[in-house]
């Protein structure tokens, strides 16, 4: 019989998930509260793609499945030549600052919160940041990505 037995088929993607924030939010309506979610996800290859996805639905599980499609369609290529960035660079989204500087090999990822993430997804392995003004995550996800954008390689 252990022959015979199936395996499961899952669709293993090239991509990695990171679910950043999920949100519980309502609405007052005439009847009561209106409930939902929001997810907040950065998706990666770890190796010079990423993207980021904003969804919202009913449950988790939907604005979760929402906001990973939306990344997958908002993919940036970043140019990342060894395991760091070339020169430093700033960008501001909203009233997110986001600077990005160059580090020697073996320093690691020096970078807060939602930035961290978006950067290990990216790839790259030895750098420096520094959020100033916001503590929005999507601000500043946004903004690192535009510095990433600026990028010349």
């Amino acid at each position: 019989m252990r022959g015979n037995q199936q395996k499961s088929s899952r669709i293993i993607s090239e991509f990695e998930e990171r679910v950043i924030q999920i949100k519980r939010v309502s609405k007052k309506t005439k009847g009561g509260n209106k409930i939902g979610f929001t997810a907040l996800v950065v998706l990666g290859d770890r190796n010079s793609k990423i993207g980021v996805g904003y969804g919202k639905a009913l449950n988790v599980v939907g604005a979760i499945s929402k906001a990973v499609a939306t990344a997958k369609n908002d993919m940036t290529e970043v140019k990342v030549p060894e395991h760091t960035i070339a020169h430093q660079v700033t960008a501001k989204y909203g009233a997110a600052k986001v600077f990005l500087k160059p580090a020697p090999k073996g320093t690691g990822i020096i970078a807060g919160g939602a930035i961290r993430t978006v950067l290990n997804l990216c790839g790259i392995k030895d750098i420096s940041a520094k959020m100033i003004g916001s503590n929005n995550k999507i601000c500043n996800i946004k903004a690192t990505i535009i510095a990433l954008k600026k990028l010349k390689g």
